[in-house]
């Protein structure tokens, strides 16, 4: 084979990773459309009124999860399966992102911690690597940071909302989850970088329960906490 043969070749080898990665964007961008409309759903639970409308946004926001499920099915058939690493980086992101949508949509329905397979299953996709697109560990973990922080700010708006019980739970619920994080030996960069920044939701959060203390408020969430 020539030189020109060669990289001829090699052009054509280019060219058609690229006809790949172009179809992956495309899915990729209606996937994170998706992801806005959902967290369009779910921010409303922030605003006084919509504590009450939780229920109604949560069944709101796993409808669309079903758009989501449809689209990932779409996205899988984009590239051969063998090489998810290989174009992983398109869709990290955006994954990241629906992983915390779950949590997200899962704590506010029970206030617990959704598991990885939860959230996979939510997702459609699998857990296990060797059975095609799969929610990675650092991504399931990055998208329950995310989810930390906008706890932290849903305990200052439920004090707004006048709702005096929410912040305590949310508070005991976070601290369980740095104790969790600090069995764990973080060393991917963006993730530990993600993780140093739960220690502020942390400390944002006890801000708040220690400001409804200190009003005289303990007592109606020792109230609650009792019931």
């Amino acid at each position: 084979m020539s030189v020109t043969e060669m990289f001829s070749y090699i052009q054509g080898f280019l060219s058609a990773d690229q006809d790949v990665r172009e179809e992956i964007r495309k899915v990729v961008q209606v996937l994170e459309q998706t992801a806005r409309e959902i967290l369009t759903v779910l921010q409303s639970v922030h605003q006084p009124s919509g504590f009450k409308e939780i229920p109604s946004k949560c069944t709101k926001a796993r409808e669309l999860f079903c758009t989501v499920r449809t689209q990932v099915a779409d996205l899988k058939t984009k590239f051969p399966v063998e090489q998810y690493y290989r174009f992983h980086e398109h869709w990290r992101f955006v994954l990241q992102r629906l992983a915390f949508l779950a949590a997200f949509v899962v704590y506010l329905e029970s206030e617990t911690l959704v598991t990885r397979e939860e959230a996979a299953q939510i997702l459609g996709i699998e857990v296990v690597r060797e059975k095609g697109f799969h929610l990675d560990v650092e991504d399931y973990l990055a998208g329950v940071l995310i989810m930390a922080s906008e706890l932290s700010r849903l305990a200052v708006n439920s004090v707004t909302a006048g709702d005096y019980s929410r912040p305590l739970r949310i508070s005991n619920f976070i601290n369980e989850l740095d104790s969790g994080f600090r069995l764990l030996n973080l060393k991917n960069d963006p993730l530990r970088k993600r993780y140093d920044g739960l220690k502020y939701d942390v400390k944002k959060i006890e801000e708040v329960v220690y400001d409804l203390s200190i009003r005289g408020l303990a007592k109606e969430m020792d109230t609650v906490g009792d019931k």
